[in-house]
């Protein structure tokens, strides 16, 4: 089944980033499973064959370790997961990389570390790189670098989804594909037999998110609520999300055909600019301004600059020019924007109006606290 919208958004796919998570790559056992790279490989191999350029982010670099070393349970301790991540992605590019020999192609391995996203000249250097790769007709392969990263392994990008979000948005990629162990996101609990895949979401608040269902243990560590944040990130820079079933063979060629596969994630109004994607979705926040209900009103609603007079609360010691988060006085985060003033400055002249801040500080060099141009909304 074809929907018009469908056909738009796979018309307008020119770039793609496609996700692959742990239990799409391996069996019952955790065993990486050959085939199913082979059949993977293929798909993507025809999507470049076709004319689009194609980035994959795939998981499966510690389930390919614990099949490598005969483990039967994913390790807890860090120092354990490193060392078995590090054996499965030396087995992993391998196999992607034999996969696509016989087409002639070749796959390129990128590592990342939330650092690597954070600092702005790395975020632009790793973009570089992939648009170079691609030039090349090569595949460039995106992971988390598990084997020296302290956070990555638990919490920092959640399963390569939300690094796959923060990819789309680095290469402003018109679609995020996720391909998953679920055919989409369901109205119910999936194992129930009324329960349906939800074709198209038009916009993401609590009711959605409240549908995750995510069941515990196994391989894989994301599961739906990370797919979903994905979803945020990616729909709020403009670009749309689908997730889908990826044990299938064709499903990736039957949502680039527009047919209804998996869900529709449909961007959250026009595209954000690049600079405006780092700040708002790849730099992590070094502070947090608490604002009043009608400085969040003029941020979010109407595309003003954040003054001082709006701001109650000032947590954290930040730098001027640092990312800082702008939550409501429920602490609900609703942007992000680089800050005029540090942190104490900002404690000296919260809640004054504009022509206070000289006798406060004995200098006034900025009107505003964040300017509107180096701001973005994230959560509205």
């Amino acid at each position: 089944m074809r929907s018009l919208l469908r056909q738009e958004v796979a018309a307008t796919a020119d770039l793609l980033v496609v996700k692959v998570g742990t239990r799409v790559l391996t069996g019952p056992e955790g065993l990486l499973d050959r085939t199913r790279v082979e059949t993977l490989a293929e798909e993507l191999h025809q999507v470049i064959t076709g004319g689009r350029r194609v980035v994959l982010v795939s998981s499966g670099a510690v389930g390919a370790g614990m099949g490598k070393l005969g483990l039967k349970e994913r390790p807890i301790d860090l120092a354990h997961l490193q060392a078995v991540a590090a054996v499965g992605q030396a087995h992993l590019v391998e196999a992607y990389d034999r996969a696509l020999a016989p087409h002639g192609r070749h796959a390129a391995q990128l590592l990342l570390t939330a650092q690597d996203l954070d600092d702005r000249t790395r975020y632009l250097n790793v973009r570089n790189t992939l648009l170079t790769l691609m030039e090349f007709g090569a595949l460039p392969i995106i992971n988390e670098n598990d084997t020296v990263a302290v956070d990555e392994l638990l919490t920092t990008f959640g399963d390569n989804d939300r690094l796959s979000a923060m990819v789309t948005n680095l290469l402003r990629a018109p679609l995020l594909v996720i391909l998953s162990d679920v055919d989409g996101l369901y109205n119910g609990p999936p194992e129930e037999a009324g329960s349906q895949v939800i074709p198209t979401v038009t916009r993401l608040d609590q009711s959605i998110f409240r549908l995750v269902r995510d069941p515990t243990g196994g391989v894989g560590k994301g599961g739906m609520a990370s797919k979903l944040e994905a979803a945020r990130i990616a729909t709020a820079a403009g670009e749309n999300v689908i997730i889908a079933g990826g044990r299938r063979p064709g499903n990736l060629a039957r949502i680039l055909a527009g047919e209804e596969i998996g869900t529709l994630f449909v961007a959250q109004g026009p595209a954000v600019s690049s600079r405006k994607r780092w700040i708002g979705f790849a730099v992590q926040p070094r502070g947090r301004l608490v604002v009043d209900r009608g400085a969040r009103r003029a941020v979010e609603e109407q595309g003003k600059s954040l003054l001082a007079a709006g701001i109650q609360d000032c947590v954290g010691q930040f730098a001027k020019g640092d990312v800082v988060t702008l939550c409501d006085t429920e602490g609900r985060e609703f942007a992000r924007g680089l800050c005029n003033y540090n942190s104490n400055e900002v404690l000296k002249i919260k809640g004054l109006r504009t022509q206070q801040i000289a006798e406060a500080l004995s200098h006034c060099p900025y009107d505003e606290v964040i300017h509107r141009d180096n701001m973005v909304v994230v959560n509205g």
